[in-house]
């Protein structure tokens, strides 16, 4: 029989979020993946049930699975979806017979044993992989959170087996991104079994160093073990870049003998959420569209309205946005919603636009994964955002970035006038030199140090 060392190393990967779903963290799942997969691992992944993607939350992306390498298995074990469930007729019968019953054995999961409406998935992750595990054993874990259910199930996986796991915050559990405060007060069961958990890991990762701070402040004991795993973009799924710089359009020349250029093109590409500055953005290019360099610029943003079948309605609201044609007597404000875009088709969207606006919600914390990809292009990018965001030490060096430093709308709209002047005047040589700050950030060369600490987790004696 083979040992350890004669074969391929074998992880398994607690991965809510999984291509087809288009969540926010999905992209550095299916990368994490795919590169574990490249670099010799036999990877196992346990997902989300595909009828809560389709039917609960309606929220996929059917041509980001063709991206998944085909040599990964996922697996989907079940979901209790009690707190999805509005129709009668989906019910349980201990639900339809018994409602109240039902109702408090579901208050206890959450409130005395994991509070985390997915708990059920890790349950049933945890039976999943005990099964494969006495086929095949594994070597290493990685659970990647949202949702933390998932660290609870790599934390009883290893208890019941002793296989070392690591944790990868893809985003923040106790800590309120949005508000950068305690998400929970200090009795709730959520600090008990962060704690217990990180006790337990090989390692804990984050997306940047503000989070990994934060984290390792509050647990010490365990701070040495925390790394820094940044988001990068994805070169598999963005073609080469096509150097393109602003070219007259062919109307008829104004009576000064020159050509009038084309208009600008602005785009955010993304999930719009609530958490964002939308009304700020809106109304600060509202008001850059009056200086004659932006005159008939558009905003065209690609992407969805929310993660769930009811945003859409408050999101166009706040855009100041509706479906229907618009009276004469109504300004033209230059945005344009032009619905949701494939992760397989965002390089075209990024190739046609000028300037890219960078919109993020949150504090001091946040990175966003989507600036990334913004770089990768070498345009011109302008900050629609807290100061003071994680994302800001991504950004530093990045030689077309336009940051007011504010959501001051007058400001905002400055930087956007700015941002247009300098995509006019844009050559090939100031896009090369803007996409060598970016390719630092590819997945491949952010995932190498990652993928390293898990050979060393790996290789170390079982008792370590």
């Amino acid at each position: 029989m083979k040992n350890r060392s004669e074969r391929r190393p074998r992880v398994l990967y607690l991965a809510f979020y999984f291509p087809p779903s288009r969540a926010s963290g999905v992209y550095r799942a299916r990368a994490t993946a795919n590169h574990l997969v490249e670099k010799g691992w036999d990877v196992t992944v346990c997902a989300a049930p595909l009828d809560f993607l389709h039917d609960r939350i309606g929220s996929v992306d059917e041509e980001l699975s063709k991206t998944v390498d085909p040599r990964i298995r996922v697996e989907r074990p079940s979901l209790n979806q009690y707190a999805w469930q509005h129709d009668l007729r989906e019910y349980s019968w201990l639900r339809r017979s018994f409602p109240l019953v039902a109702k408090r054995v579901h208050e206890f999961s959450q409130t005395k044993l994991f509070p985390e409406r997915y708990s059920s998935w890790a349950r049933a992750s945890v039976s999943r992989a005990l099964k494969l595990h006495t086929k095949k054993r594994f070597d290493v874990v990685v659970a990647t959170g949202n949702p933390f259910a998932s660290f609870g199930a790599a934390w009883l996986f290893h208890k019941l087996t002793g296989v070392p796991y690591v944790m990868d915050y893809r985003d923040s559990w106790t800590l309120d991104l949005f508000h950068d405060a305690p998400a929970f007060p200090e009795e709730h069961i959520a600090w008990a079994w962060e704690k217990r958990m990180l006790d337990k890991a090989s390692a804990a990762v984050f997306v940047n160093e503000a989070l990994r701070g934060w984290h390792a402040e509050r647990y010490p004991e365990v701070a040495d073990r925390m790394m820094v795993v940044p988001n990068g973009w994805d070169a598999d799924v963005l073609p080469e870049v096509v150097e393109k710089v602003v070219e007259a359009a062919p109307d008829e020349p104004e009576e000064t003998g020159e050509e009038r250029p084309a208009p600008l093109k602005f785009a955010y590409l993304g999930t719009l959420t609530v958490k964002q500055p939308v009304e700020e953005m809106a109304e600060a290019f509202k008001i850059a569209r009056r200086h004659p360099d932006l005159a008939d610029a558009e905003l065209q943003i690609h992407g969805h309205l929310g993660f769930f079948k009811e945003s859409p309605g408050a999101l166009k609201a706040r855009l100041g946005l509706d479906d229907g044609p618009r009276p004469d007597d109504v300004e033209d404000t230059g945005l344009r919603y032009c619905g949701p875009v494939s992760k397989t088709e965002v390089g075209k969207v990024y190739e046609e636009a000028d300037v890219l606006v960078f919109l993020a919600g949150g504090g001091k914390y946040v990175t966003s994964g989507k600036i990334f990809e913004y770089m990768a292009f070498g345009h011109p990018i302008v900050s629609v955002h807290q100061p003071g965001i994680a994302a800001e030490d991504v950004l530093e060096g990045y030689p077309l970035w336009f940051n007011a430093d504010s959501l001051d709308v007058e400001e905002l709209a400055a930087s956007m006038v700015a941002a247009g002047k300098a995509a006019r005047d844009l050559t090939p040589d100031q896009r090369a030199v803007a996409r060598r700050h970016a390719d630092t950030y590819t997945r491949e060369a952010t995932l190498i140090p990652f993928e390293q600490r898990l050979r060393e987790i790996v290789s170390r004696p079982a008792a370590d």
